[in-house]
């Protein structure tokens, strides 16, 4: 059974949260940033989820073809520091120097 909390206003009024400005929110922010005002990112985390998911996997992309390159590591040593497997680490190289290539040709 569900409660409903019933409001006192009248038929043409409006509802009290029909309009933003009229609500408090608060500024929680995010992993990125500890306010919606102050984020470094382009784009909100919470207006484009996908967007989001892929600019963290192009840091840790950028990431592991640094430890693969630089470090000289096996895909074997570096899957077992993240927690990915080598099939993983292949792709997020093979990825990470597509990234290269394309800032290297803008």
């Amino acid at each position: 059974m569900r409660n409903f909390v019933k409001t006192q206003r009248r038929r043409n009024e409006p509802f009290l949260d029909s309009l933003p400005e009229q609500m408090h929110y608060m500024d929680t922010g995010c992993e990125a940033s500890l306010s919606c005002l102050s984020c470094p990112l382009p784009r909100c985390k919470y207006d484009d989820p996908t967007w989001y998911q892929a600019y963290k996997r192009r840091d840790r992309d950028l990431e592991l073809l640094t430890m693969y390159k630089c470090h000289n590591l096996t895909t074997g040593e570096i899957a077992s520091r993240f927690g990915l497997s080598q099939r993983t680490v292949h792709r997020a190289v093979k990825r990470a120097l597509n990234y290269k290539d394309q800032l290297q040709a803008a």
